[in-house]
C-alpha cells in the first residue's frame, strides 16, 4: 500500500527539489494512510452493528419457534464475567444455568403461540470495538390454552371467558422493551447482559387498563416464566440479586418515565451503564 501511495502523490511533487519532494511525499501518504485507517474502522463498526442486529433477530426467530436450545449459543460462555439477565422487578440472574433455564427449557405444547418482533433498534458499538449496546421496542402476541386443573394455578384474569376444546384460554397482546449488551466473544458477537422492560399486557377480552388494575399488584406476572404443557404455569427461580435498575411496566396510578436508557456512543464499556 505505502508504494502505491507513493506512486498517487508523484506527480503532485514532481517539478519538487529532492529533499522537499521527499517530504512532502511522506506526509501525504501519512495522512492517506490515516484515511485509511479511520475508513477501515467505519467500515468495521458498520459490520459490526449489522452482526449485532442480526443476532438478536435471530434469537426472537428462534424464541419464537421454540427453538430454544439453538439460542443457547448465541450467549457468552458459561463462566463469562459479568453476565446477567433480568426479566422483571424481582431480580436480577448472574448464575449462567439460571438464565438458561429461562431460554432453554421451554416446552411447545400443542395450541400455543408466541410470535414476537422487534423494531426500533438503537445499537451503538463501542469504539474498541469489543461491546455494543442495544434497545429495541417488541410487539407481539402470546396465546395457548390451559387444563382447567393447570389453570387454577393462575388468576382468572390471565384468562378469556370462554373456553376451548374444553380447556381455558390464555390470548395476550404484549408490549416490550429489550435492552441487550453484547460481547465479542472468540470473534463472535454473543449476549453478555439482558433486561426484558414489559411496558404493558393485554388480555383481548379484557385491555391492558383493566388488565392492570387487576394484576398491578398481583406477584403472579412477575413470577411466571412461561406458560408449559398443558399450559400447566410455570415459574421463574429465584433470583441471584437484587435488581439495580427497575422496569416500569404500565400502572393505573403512575405515570411513564425512561426506565430503558438508550444507548449512547462510548469508547469502551467501563465509560458507559450495564442493561
Amino acid at each position: 500500500m505505502h508504494a502505491m501511495l507513493k506512486l498517487a502523490v508523484a506527480s503532485v511533487i514532481a517539478l519538487s527539489g529532492p529533499a522537499v519532494a521527499a517530504e512532502t511525499a511522506d506526509a501525504r501518504i501519512a495522512e492517506l494512510e490515516a484515511q485509511v485507517a479511520s475508513l477501515r474502522q467505519v467500515a468495521q463498526s458498520s459490520r459490526d452493528r449489522a452482526d449485532v442486529e442480526n443476532l438478536f433477530s435471530r434469537y426472537m426467530y428462534l424464541h419464537n419457534a421454540f427453538m430454544d436450545p439453538q439460542i443457547v449459543p448465541l450467549w457468552v460462555k458459561k463462566g463469562t464475567p459479568g453476565v446477567h439477565a433480568q426479566y422483571s422487578n424481582n431480580g436480577v440472574y448472574t448464575n449462567w444455568d439460571n438464565i438458561m433455564a429461562y431460554h432453554a427449557q421451554r416446552p411447545a405444547p400443542k395450541g400455543k403461540l408466541t410470535f414476537h418482533y422487534v423494531t426500533t433498534p438503537l445499537i451503538e458499538v463501542a469504539e474498541d470495538g469489543q461491546t455494543a449496546k442495544g434497545l429495541w421496542v417488541m410487539s407481539g402476541v402470546e396465546s395457548g390454552l390451559t387444563d382447567p386443573e393447570a389453570a387454577k394455578q393462575a388468576p382468572d384474569f390471565m384468562y378469556e371467558k370462554d373456553m376451548v376444546d374444553g380447556k381455558k384460554v390464555w390470548m395476550h397482546t404484549v408490549l416490550v422493551k429489550y435492552g441487550v449488551d453484547f460481547l465479542k466473544q472468540d470473534g463472535k458477537w454473543k449476549i453478555w447482559h439482558f433486561h426484558c422492560y414489559e411496558v404493558a399486557r393485554s388480555p383481548f377480552g379484557l385491555g391492558w387498563i383493566p388488565f392492570a388494575a387487576k394484576s398491578q399488584n398481583n406477584p403472579f406476572s412477575d413470577d411466571l416464566m412461561y406458560f408449559g404443557e398443558n399450559g400447566k404455569p410455570v415459574f421463574m427461580p429465584k433470583p441471584d440479586a437484587p435488581v439495580t435498575a427497575r422496569n416500569n411496566p404500565y400502572r393505573t396510578d403512575t405515570g411513564q418515565m425512561l426506565d430503558a436508557r438508550p444507548p449512547e456512543p462510548y469508547r469502551t464499556f467501563s465509560e458507559t451503564f450495564e442493561y
